[in-house]
């Protein structure tokens, strides 16, 4: 899998990182964050909420169980570049139908190996996330910085609409059951489309644009807002439809970027983080029962706690910085989680959360009847 031909990294500041291009030739620009998680990159990379980001793997070998179509979180690889230390170039497990090599050069995605990636990440966690340039095959030094600086990273950018679905579809086979969901794909991951399905629940999927009338003539038992990419706060259509939806008092469950959405419309407001939570084993704080779950978290944005207003109550806090990771409305049934309770990849410890969704439609159904 390995080439002969260079690679390079240079982030925004000036560093620079040396090692081998394992992916597509050319040149590609994002923001840089690292994933902590020790499994699961093939789920990582088709995470629709890595559009215009550059994944440093803090794992040192990717790529040993190859690739299958099974662990697709979506159609194709959204991020725009990926660095490693070591990729494998053997792929061994029952279920591998490709090696990770080959599969990035088919999606057409630049990667580079044997990079320092610890020297990367302590840089990352010393100075934050930041623009960065990746190069394969022809290097140019200079003008991969000077294309660094000019990135406009993701502050302010609407990114969802360039991931979401065209066109409203079912998904799974409950098209008939008695409980309907409807899911807004902001980016949303196959495993929490899963999740919902695995409730025995009608599950559809309409576009992030939709308006919330639209949504409303679907006869929803319960609404998700799912996770996805970019600045929440540009998603001005998404607040304004989840605004309507909460006035209608229908169930609500926000995932991620849907949490992030969720308190937006709220009247809470949302800030950058220096470098995110992209992990598979971050410590969940349950407020109320003052129990910890471990979780996966993928989010560089979070809701700033100064401007909570009172119908919003925080019911899960982060132990690595006291971030919040857990909302819920005071007033009307709909809560909101800072994280990625489907576990794909991850721990499973917060699917209960999908429980407790389906709980709240069964409430929410037995007051109107």
């Amino acid at each position: 899998m390995k080439s002969q031909e260079p690679g390079i990294l240079v982030l925004s500041d000036g560093a620079v990182f040396e090692g081998t291009s394992i992916g597509q030739k050319g040149q590609v620009c994002g923001e840089i964050v690292f994933n902590t998680a020790q499994t699961g990159y093939q789920e990582i990379l088709t995470d629709p909420s890595y559009a215009d980001q550059l994944i440093v793997f803090t794992q040192p070998h990717i790529g040993n169980v190859g690739i299958n179509s099974s662990d697709m979180e979506s159609d194709r690889v959204f991020a725009n570049g990926v660095i490693m230390r070591n990729a494998s170039e053997v792929a061994s497990h029952w279920r591998s139908e490709e090696t990770l090599g080959n599969f990035l050069k088919k999606q057409k995605i630049i990667a580079i190996s044997e990079i320092d990636t610890r020297a990367l990440t302590h840089h990352l966690r010393q100075f934050g996330s930041q623009s960065a340039c990746m190069m394969a095959g022809d290097i140019d030094e200079s003008k991969a910085l000077n294309d660094a600086k000019k990135f406009s990273g993701l502050l302010g950018k609407d990114l969802v609409q360039k991931v979401t679905t065209k066109e409203t579809y079912f998904f799974g086979t409950h098209k008939t059951d008695f409980y309907h969901i409807v899911v807004y794909d902001f980016g949303v991951k196959r495993s929490i489309l899963n999740c919902l399905s695995d409730l025995e629940c009608a599950v559809t999927v309409v576009p992030a644009t939709t308006k919330a009338e639209v949504v409303l003539g679907l006869k929803p038992n319960g609404i998700v807002l799912s996770n996805g990419p970019g600045d929440p706060s540009a998603c001005v259509y998404a607040i304004e439809a989840v605004k309507s939806l909460l006035n209608n008092k229908i169930p609500i469950m926000a995932i991620c970027l849907g949490h992030q959405l969720l308190a937006l419309a709220s009247g809470a407001k949302i800030k950058k983080m220096d470098f995110g939570h992209h992990g598979a084993n971050h410590p969940i704080q349950h407020i109320k029962n003052n129990t910890v779950s471990i979780s996966s978290q993928n989010h560089g944005f979070v809701v700033s706690e100064e401007s909570l207003p009172t119908c919003l109550n925080i019911t899960h806090r982060s132990l690595f910085d006291g971030s919040i990771a857990g909302i819920e409305r005071g007033d009307v049934p709909a809560f909101g989680f800072q994280g990625h309770p489907e576990a794909g990849p991850g721990p499973v410890e917060l699917k209960k959360l999908f429980k407790q969704f389906k709980s709240m439609i069964e409430v929410s159904h037995a007051k109107k009847n």
